[in-house]
């Protein structure tokens, strides 16, 4: 299986941005990453954007190779477990992830289960949250783009090492694309707070 390198990451994002917003990308700049801070800001650790990340054991490779990539992309990573292959219960940790995110303790969350689905309606339950499975550059971009996703849920069976990292990578630096999009994610609160007690 061939690996794409960096550069050819970068250049793909911008392809994929320039189709979707119809405005071409500075190759030149980077896509955005979280840049260092020395105030503690809900969602940061010592100036780092916080990513809570969690997995059951379907997920527990994949999630112990993504957490040094995000290191290297200049997050904290805190785990919520799985810590081994042991059965336990998706639920439970997708559930960890996104109260994390929901009470400002994390900037975005990470849930890897074997297909990513049920941990992606798990999160969706948590008020403020607004999850979504990936499964390639264009659904990462996507889920941040139009409908400002605070949690990202992968299916370890589903996808390959090398695809989930570029899939984290371009899904925690796309940004939100605001404008008709906006209002939409109004009604989505809308109708999460018409359900809440």
């Amino acid at each position: 299986m061939n690996t794409i390198d960096e550069k050819e990451i970068h250049l793909i994002v911008q392809q994929v941005l320039q189709q979707i917003t119809g405005t071409p990308q500075t190759a030149a700049a980077p896509a955005p990453l979280p840049a260092g801070n020395s105030t503690e800001n809900p969602g940061q650790a010592q100036g780092r954007k916080v990513v809570a990340i969690g997995s059951d054991h379907g997920g527990f490779e994949l999630k112990e190779i993504l957490i040094p990539t995000l290191h290297e992309l200049g997050f904290d990573a805190r785990d919520v477990g799985a810590y081994n292959k042991g059965a336990v219960d998706y639920p439970d940790f997708a559930h960890e992830v996104a109260h994390l995110v929901s009470v400002g303790k994390a900037w975005r969350g990470i849930m890897i289960d074997g297909a990513g689905i049920g941990s992606c309606i798990v999160a969706n339950k948590v008020p403020g949250i607004r999850a979504g499975m990936a499964y390639d550059f264009s659904s990462a971009i996507n889920s941040r783009e139009h409908n400002d996703t605070n949690v990202l849920t992968l299916g370890a069976g589903m996808i390959g090492v090398a695809l989930a990292k570029q899939i984290v990578k371009v899904w925690l630096a796309t940004e939100f694309g605001g404008g008709r999009h906006t209002a939409r994610i109004d009604k989505i609160s809308a109708v999460e707070k018409q359900y809440l007690k």
